[in-house]
């Protein structure tokens, strides 16, 4: 039997044309998905590039912001500026020559002395008992000396007599000759007794000098400004070398600042230089000074100075700087600055310190100088060169650098190659270049020293407003 079946089409069938089961619908759309994100991301890049076009042409437009002062006629004074401590001039270490025990300081740190005044007093009892051994030994010699001469004076009696029988022929030779050998011997005991008086009297004067030595007097007028002993304490002195330092006296009306200037500087140092003294404890004071004296040699001559000194690579000269008005009472070792005057030239032309920078051959800068000797070094990697040639390279490098500043000249700058002279805190001596009213660029550092060039395009840096003080 034939069985035939129609089935008709629903609603829910899916349509011929419709995908099978299990295929995936979505395929092309992720296609378009990535082109609309990359033509996104081209405007946003187009956009970028054209801000920061659009900020650095402006920023061309406006220039380099600078700030500017005028060339002006003043008065120049060079200024060497150096450290130290304040001292006395003249102060005096009070060490003994006696060594023992201190039984007596009647004066403190501090006290006023007069030349003379007693100061210290050591135990003098080991002294004095070797003064009254070299008296008594004196005494012995005196004594001797008296019994030499009286057999002296015998034995030349004996002599005379001699001699006289000799001559008369009444004596024999040889008792002539013991008797004149007698009155020699007599005569050498006698000297004997001499020399042995004078050297006892020796003795006894080095005892006695020793003896005194044991009581210390101040030798100056002044103030007693340290003392490192105290009462009991035992003291080395010899009389060759420095004892056992007990105290210092020292003048305190008259003190000196001593500063250790620079090698590079010590050269514009001269004997009789005005300076102006800062002293830490005096804040708001300033005493002056003048250079009274100035060491010929480096300190620390020692050679393990010297190595020290050389690992260091600093080279100090002590300056002593006498103050001239002290209207107070000034200490040992107090800190001080001196700002040594030791050039001034007056009505001359002067720029801001800071305008004058250095430029080589060309325009570069010292940044863009060293760039370029490094790549000529780079290329000539593998060449061997001595170590003259690159002492001359490097001189070659320094004389091309030069003084310049740079002079404003509308909206543009113009470098201006100039000769200085000496430089206070603030301002340099300009020779030649610049002119009275010129305007100078004075900043910034940045600008000067590294950014500006010839004809570059400027403007007046605005100034910064202050923040409110709170």
């Amino acid at each position: 039997m034939n069985v035939s079946l129609t089935v008709q089409p629903s609603a829910m069938s899916p349509s011929p044309t419709a995908p099978k089961a299990g295929a995936v619908s979505a395929a092309p759309a992720p296609r378009r998905s990535r082109t609309k994100w990359y033509i996104l991301g081209g405007v946003l890049l187009l956009a970028g590039l054209g801000t920061a076009a659009y900020f650095k042409s402006r920023s061309s437009t406006q220039g380099t912001p600078v700030t500017t002062e005028k060339a002006i006629v003043k008065t120049i004074t060079q200024v060497v500026t150096a450290t130290g401590k304040v001292q006395p001039e003249v102060e005096v270490k009070i060490s003994p020559e006696a060594a023992g025990e201190i039984i007596d300081l009647p004066l403190k740190e501090g006290a006023k002395v007069k030349k003379g005044d007693l100061i210290v007093r050591i135990k003098p009892d080991l002294y004095q008992a070797q003064v009254d051994q070299q008296e008594a030994n004196l005494a012995a010699a005196r004594a001797s000396s008296v019994q030499s001469k009286a057999q002296l004076l015998k034995a030349q009696d004996d002599f005379k007599r001699s001699e006289d029988l000799y001559r008369q022929k009444l004596l024999s030779e040889s008792e002539y000759l013991a008797s004149k050998t007698a009155l020699e011997v007599a005569q050498a005991n006698f000297e004997n007794s001499v020399a042995q008086i004078k050297r006892t009297e020796g003795s006894l004067n080095q005892a006695r000098d020793q003896l005194s030595k044991t009581v210390i007097y101040s030798p100056m007028d002044g103030t007693i400004s340290s003392q490192n002993s105290e009462v009991g304490e035992r003291v080395v002195g010899t009389g060759q070398f420095a004892g056992t330092e007990i105290m210092r006296v020292a003048d305190l009306a008259n003190m000196e600042l001593r500063v250790r200037v620079n090698e590079n500087d010590i050269v514009n140092v001269k004997l009789g230089d005005k300076a102006i003294i800062t002293i830490d404890a005096y804040p708001g004071r300033k005493f002056s000074g003048t250079v009274s004296e100035i060491s010929s040699s480096a300190q620390g001559s020692s050679a393990s100075s010297q190595l020290s000194a050389m690992s260091d690579d600093v080279t100090n000269f002590l300056v002593k700087i006498r103050i001239t008005d002290q209207g107070v009472q000034l200490r040992p070792g107090m800190s001080a600055t001196a700002d040594i005057e030791t050039k001034t030239v007056e009505n001359v032309i002067a720029v801001p310190i800071q305008s004058v920078t250095v430029r080589a051959t060309g325009g570069m800068t010292t940044e863009e100088l060293q760039k370029k000797a490094a790549k000529d070094a780079e290329n000539k990697t593998g060449t061997a060169l001595d170590a003259a040639a690159e002492k001359r390279e490097a001189r070659r490098s320094r004389e091309s650098l030069s003084k310049v500043v740079f002079l404003k000249k509308g909206d543009k700058v113009k470098l201006q190659h100039v000769e200085v002279g000496i430089a206070d805190n603030t301002h340099i001596e300009v020779k030649s270049g610049v002119k009275e009213g010129d305007e100078i660029v004075s900043g910034s550092y940045a600008a000067i020293s590294r950014q500006l060039k010839d004809d570059m395009v400027v403007t007046i840096a605005k100034p910064k407003k202050e923040e409110p003080k709170k």
